[in-house]
């Protein structure tokens, strides 16, 4: 048995207890560690789940839900339906002039209203102007037509809603005068914007007037007066199915049922013109209904061959616009009805067999189809949230029905491939969430941004590699080691700079200055490279003697004044060169001698703001890679003969290139999420276009700028998300399969 006297054994307690403490925090910075990694992946597990759920809802699929069926309150054929705003009442108006307007949750009859049609006055036609207007037209046996508006009182008596119809007469209660020799108006279109009514009537014998009320401020009077122009003549066209008039009322389209268009510019009454008359469907193919999409720059005509085509003008070679069918959606059934929406380019079709069709322009694609009713759909009405609708069938029976479609512009077209939309002239990848009109048409094209991403990134990258990974070898391999303490701490303490900094200076200081000074930006590049080698030419022709008085691995001190004296001479020289070679205006010249653009926040400028905020990551991670390099594999090499550079490409770079990738990996994760560097040195215009002059805008800087605006909910607040998510998925990607070749350098080169 062990006899351990005293001393030794109280040593080997407290050794023991020593070992014990050591083994116990050994386990507990095992298990911080592994929570640390564990919650980090919990984190971006997390991250991940929140953009897929916020981003879920643009997937759901559109649906309809029947509230209630009722036989309409006419004792005449009804003329058109109408849904007001919250969708709890509608109105119906009838061939004889009556107007009830009813609820649309059980059909009640709220009130009803009668128009001052005269006695022995037939009412032969009829025209709604745009939807959110309220302004309808009824066109006469008598020629004349009757204009009203119709709108809704909303009260709150003891805190409830009530809903009060009204009618008003923005023309009066007087007839206006619209067909010559009193012929009846057989079709009739009306619209209003601003106070200023166009009505154009359209007489069986071809006659085709059109009237516009002006408003005059009276001074005697409380109410305003209208000052009425008119202008007729005849059309060649025969059976008119339509009359469209655009809410500027500068456009006139007349379609005839043949399938004939013929397109006017009425701007001017006094000098009505024909821009264009072409045939609009397929030979032998009849117009059955034709609407103007929400803001009124799209035709849509459907033909009884099932084909609802869009139709709007685009610009020639010669710089006139003319009319081209953009798309065409196939229907099933023989169509009846056409409506569109209040404001947005959707629109919904019914057939003779009782089907409602929705679909969307821009995203051109068929949203939900719904059996509603037996019997034909005849009439139908959108409520202005898009929320509702009225579907009229050929029994007298109205279907209320609630719509949930609440983000009909998206389709894997709109978002990633080129959409032609409302005034361009191709299709064409577009970003433009919002503007200043309830009609506008979203174009959410993320391909831009995308691109946009990977232009920032690639400039910076090229601007940042090259930089880092020599300044990296020089520093690991050649540098002495007293100036690699004082050379690595400072490149290194570069990436605490808020980029935010780096931004303002890019777009404050630098843009400006390459803009006058471009032609010495690009004569840096020539000349540094060449003062550079001079000056080591010059300084390996000195006698040895000379050159042992800079230590070795100092020699790098002696380039910046080098570095800096290319830079100031460079610039200096620009203003000469710009006179000489460009005539004083380098991006003048560019514009108009190469057809390059010119922005004075560009790519350069972003290349050179982000490569800079780049270089330390790379240089970072490069040079402890480099350095790391056990010694005796550089020993041995030398020692069979090789020379610093063989050992250098041949052995150190290869075993350090797993380091050195990580790093480059590090550095263009850095350059595509970065945001306040591309969010203040560039335009933020979303162009697809490598030119290193234009600017661009990147995924991660169009949250920025559009998040803060965006409502909640909509299908833009969920397209910012879902370019999030892309940004998301896209840096995993590349991180996954840049670790995958990092892995295999490591198996293959750790060997060496």
């Amino acid at each position: 048995m062990l006899d351990m006297s005293e001393p030794a054994a109280l040593a080997y307690g407290k050794h023991g207890a020593h070992l014990r403490l050591r083994l116990l925090k050994d386990r507990l910075a095992r298990y911080m560690v592994a929570a640390g990694g564990i919650s980090v992946i919990l984190s971006i597990l997390l991250i991940f789940i929140y953009l897929v759920y916020v981003v879920a809802p643009l997937g759901e699929t559109p649906e309809m839900n029947e509230s209630a069926v009722y036989a309409v309150p006419a004792d005449a054929p009804v003329l058109h339906l109408a849904i007001e705003e919250q969708a709890e009442m509608g109105a119906v108006f009838a061939r004889d002039g009556t107007v009830r307007f009813i609820s649309t949750r059980d059909g009640a009859l709220v009130r009803q209203l009668w128009l001052p049609v005269p006695k022995g006055v037939q009412v032969v036609s009829f025209s709604a102007a745009r939807p959110a207007s309220g302004v309808v037209a009824l066109g006469l046996s008598n020629g004349q037509a009757l204009v009203v508006r119709q709108h809704y009182k909303v009260t709150y008596p003891d805190d409830r809603r009530v809903i009060t119809p009204q009618l008003d007469y923005p023309l009066g209660t007087a007839l206006v005068d619209v067909a010559s020799e009193h012929s009846a108006l057989a079709r009739i279109a009306v619209q209003e914007e601003e106070g200023v009514f166009t009505l154009v009537g359209w007489s069986k014998n071809g006659m085709l007037s059109v009237v516009r009320a002006t408003p005059e401020e009276s001074l005697l009077e409380d109410e305003s007066t209208f000052a009425f122009e008119r202008s007729s003549g005849n059309t060649d066209l025969q059976d008119i199915r339509a009359l469209l008039v655009d809410p500027v009322q500068s456009d006139l389209y007349v379609i005839s049922r043949a399938g004939k268009l013929a397109w006017f510019n009425v701007t001017d009454l006094s000098q009505p013109r024909l821009v264009e008359q072409l045939s609009i469907t397929a030979p032998g193919v009849k117009v059955r209904a034709a609407t103007l999409l929400a803001g009124g720059a799209s035709i849509m005509v459907a033909g009884d061959d099932g084909v609802i085509n869009q139709w709007f003008s685009v610009r020639n070679e010669e710089g006139g616009r003319h009319l081209e069918k953009i798309r065409s959606f196939d229907t099933s059934g023989e169509l009846r009805s056409l409506v569109a929406e209040y404001s947005r380019k959707g629109f919904y079709a019914g057939n003779r067999q009782g089907d409602i069709t929705a679909y969307h322009a821009t995203a051109h694609t068929q949203l939900l189809q719904q059996k509603v009713a037996d019997s034909a759909i005849v009439q139908m009405a959108i409520a202005p949230r898009a929320n509702a609708l009225w579907a009229l069938d050929d029994d007298g029976q109205l279907h209320f029905w609630y719509i949930r479609n609440e983000y009909p512009e998206l389709s894997w077209s709109s978002l990633w491939s080129k959409v032609w939309y409302e005034g361009y002239d191709h299709p064409e990848y577009i970003w433009q969430s919002s503007a200043s009109s309830n009609d506008f048409e979203p174009k959410f094209s993320l391909t831009p941004l995308t691109f946009g991403t990977l232009k920032a990134a690639f400039y910076a990258m090229l601007f940042a590699i090259p930089l880092s990974i020599m300044g990296a070898v020089f520093t690991a391999y050649f540098m002495a080691p007293k100036m690699r303490q004082l050379v690595k701490p400072t490149i290194e303490i570069m990436e605490a700079l808020p980029t935010v900094i780096l931004g303002f200076l890019a777009g404050l200081w630098l843009a400006p200055l390459v803009e006058t000074h471009l032609p010495g930006v690009f004569a840096l590049l020539l000349l540094m490279p060449l003062l550079v080698l001079l000056v080591a030419f010059l300084w390996s022709c000195l006698p040895v003697a000379l050159r042992r008085f800079v230590p070795d691995g100092w020699e790098a001190a002696l380039l910046v004044p080098v570095v800096v004296g290319a830079g100031a001479l460079s610039l200096g020289l620009s203003p000469l060169l710009e006179q000489w070679l460009f005539g004083g205006d380098m991006p003048g010249w560019l514009q108009h001698e190469m057809g390059i653009g010119f922005d004075q926040r560009n790519s350069l400028v972003v290349g050179m703001a982000m490569g800079f905020a780049v270089i330390p990551t790379i240089f970072s991670i490069a040079e402890d890679a480099i350095f790391s390099v056990p010694k005796y594999l550089t020993y041995g090499s030398l020692a069979l003969g090789a020379t610093p550079w063989q050992s250098l490409v041949r052995v150190v770079l290869l075993t350090a290139s797993p380091g050195i990738f990580s790093g480059i990996m590090m550095g263009v994760g850095r350059a595509v999420g970065e945001t306040m560097i591309v969010l203040m040195a560039t335009g933020n215009t979303p162009v697809m276009d490598m030119n290193i002059f234009e600017g661009m805008r990147t995924l991660s800087a169009n949250i920025a700028v559009e998040m803060p605006e965006s409502e909640v909910g909509s299908t833009h607040y969920r397209v910012l998300f879902l370019a999030a998510l892309v940004l998301f998925v896209f840096t995993f990607v590349f991180n996954t399969g840049a670790e995958i070749v990092r892995q295999r350098l490591r198996e293959k080169y750790s060997s060496l």
